[in-house]
């Protein structure tokens, strides 16, 4: 799962990219917007307006995730459990269903065993969260195994991220036993500033081994792809955006190919 509660620290624009970058590697990705705007659904040109069944239907109606999930057009490989505007109201749905906190988890479990059973096994499941530490970020937090926490270069960068590492390790001792933090993401990384070298440092001080040897840089291209619905990767593939997330997506492989 990508998560942060801060806002504009690039949560979607990695996740996306990451998933992007590990399906041209030849991976099975499955990316699961969790976050009402739909802003990875628009990344992936996957159609979200209000009505289009999704991660909505999967948490509250129990809907079965094979009818759910939609191939991304672009990239082969890489598919998308998208995000309306109707999941803005399933924090308040949520609190009255049963297991309320694992909904996600067994929707998205029964899909990879019977997507494995069926010979398309998925290699990467990569969780978008919400600017929040709500029912659909814990519904994320029991479901996933690892968590990638974008920090951005910038001021107040370390805000806010003891409360996030406070809930993840109370979703660990009550819910979710082999949730950790694995991954941390440095980005809009601005080699030119003494700030951005000095926050890098100072996250590299608190995570150590954590923290991805390649930061993302501020990049106009990563921020214009949205706009064409697409990922930085297949929108200019030899940007600096590009090629430091496709190098990010090799070291998150290779630390995966280690762990297991």
């Amino acid at each position: 799962m990508v998560a942060n509660q801060k806002g504009g620290v690039g949560k979607t624009t990695t996740t996306v990219n990451i998933a992007a970058a590990l399906a041209l590697r030849g991976l099975r990705v499955l990316v699961v917007d969790l976050d009402p705007q739909g802003n990875a659904s628009t990344a992936l040109n996957i159609p979200h307006t209000e009505g289009t069944p999704g991660v909505y239907e999967a948490i509250v109606d129990g809907t079965d995730l094979d009818e759910l999930v939609k191939p991304c057009p672009d990239i082969p490989g890489l598919t998308v459990l998208p995000a309306s505007i109707d999941l803005a109201g399933a924090e308040i749905e949520l609190v009255s269903l049963v297991a309320r906190e694992s909904r996600l988890d067994r929707a998205l479990q029964n899909y990879l065993a019977a997507s494995a059973a069926a010979g398309d096994r998925i290699d990467y499941v990569l969780i978008d969260c919400p600017p929040s530490l709500g029912l659909l970020t814990v519904n994320a937090m029991v479901a996933g195994r690892e968590v990638l926490i974008p920090i951005q270069c910038e001021y107040y960068a370390l805000e806010g991220l003891g409360q996030l590492i406070r809930n993840i390790d109370l979703i660990r001792s009550h819910l979710n036993p082999k949730l950790e933090v694995t991954t941390i993401l440095l980005t809009m990384y601005d080699a030119r500033t003494r700030l951005s070298a000095g926050v890098a440092e100072e996250v590299r001080g608190h995570f150590a081994e954590k923290v991805l040897p390649t930061p993302i840089p501020r990049s106009v291209r990563i921020s214009e792809a949205p706009s064409y619905q697409q990922s930085v990767i297949t929108y200019d593939g030899t940007s600096s955006g590009a090629l430091s997330y496709l190098e990010a997506a090799r070291e998150i492989a290779q630390a995966g190919m280690k762990a297991r």
